[in-house]
Parts: structure tokens; C-alpha cells; sequence
């Protein structure tokens, strides 16, 4: 099996995805943001300077996977029908006094062509989000494990990761 988006040349393209037909695409993706335990705390009690940590990120995941097709170079413009960005923050287990946030992103449409890019880019950039705003407290943050975990629709069906 070739990659879709390399060409006979062996050069990037755009699959053309015009014949296929419309079917529900959904996929889930995941990824974490370790930090120390205090500055969990800090965006758990909304003591951070730049504002609700969380709100924010969730806003942004929604932005990126809205626009995707504008970061990525190869994935096609969606008409994205419901963007879910969630987080479970995660206090320091046993010796270790690293927390996290976990984020979920899910995102779905109707069309030709699956939204697994899109899922992954909402879950890198809310986690990007929460760096950037807990950056002056915790330079030591570090967005990690970045993954598909399930998606459905298209020729391929269903696919889960966990």
C-alpha cells in the first residue's frame, strides 16, 4: 500500500477525494500536559494572571481543528458539525510530584474524507494553550503522547488505538 499523498513522481499532493461519498466521520484523539503539581493547583483555582487556563485552551483546540486544513498542508477544508475538547486534570500518584491535564478532543462531520488531522491539532494546540498561559510559573511543562485513539467512517470503518 503507497502513501495517498505522495504522487507516481514521488512529489506531495492533495488527494482528490470527489468521487468518494459523504459518510459520518468521527475521530478521538488524546494527549497530556505534565507539570508540577503546583501549578496544577493554580489552574485548578484560577490563580494564573492571563485567566481561566482551561476555557482557553478549549476555545483554541476548537479554533485549530476548525483550521486544520489552514496548518496542514495536504488535508482538505471540512465542514466540521461538532468539536469536543475535554480535560481531566490528573494530582501527582505516588513519589512523583508531576500532575497533568489529560485532553480529549473528538471531533465529527459528514463529507468525504475522515477528521483524524483534525482531532490531533485540536489536542497540540489546547495543550500548547495551557503552556503558553502556565509558561511564567512552569517552563518545565512538557505536552507529551499525542495520539489517535479511535476513529469511524470511510472505506478503512472503525480503527481503535486503546
Amino acid at each position: 500500500m503507497g502513501l495517498s499523498h505522495i504522487d507516481e513522481r514521488g512529489r506531495a499532493r492533495m488527494v482528490d477525494v470527489g468521487e468518494k461519498p459523504d459518510a459520518l466521520r468521527e475521530a478521538t484523539a488524546r494527549g497530556r500536559v505534565v507539570m508540577r503539581a503546583e501549578t496544577l493547583a493554580l489552574i485548578q483555582e484560577g490563580g494564573l494572571p492571563k485567566g481561566d487556563v482551561l476555557a482557553v485552551a478549549q476555545v483554541a483546540g476548537v479554533m485549530a481543528a476548525k483550521r486544520t486544513h489552514e496548518l496542514i498542508p495536504m488535508c482538505h477544508p471540512l465542514l466540521l458539525t461538532s468539536i469536543d475538547v475535554l480535560f481531566e486534570p490528573q494530582p501527582p500518584n505516588g513519589a512523583s510530584d508531576r500532575a497533568a491535564i489529560d485532553i480529549t478532543a473528538t471531533v465529527r462531520t459528514t463529507g468525504k474524507t475522515g477528521v483524524e488531522m483534525e482531532a490531533l491539532t485540536a489536542v497540540a494546540v489546547a495543550g500548547l494553550t495551557i503552556y503558553d498561559m502556565c509558561k511564567a510559573v512552569d517552563r518545565g511543562m512538557c505536552l507529551e503522547g499525542v495520539r489517535l485513539v479511535h476513529k469511524v467512517g470511510g472505506k478503512s470503518g472503525e480503527w481503535t488505538a486503546e
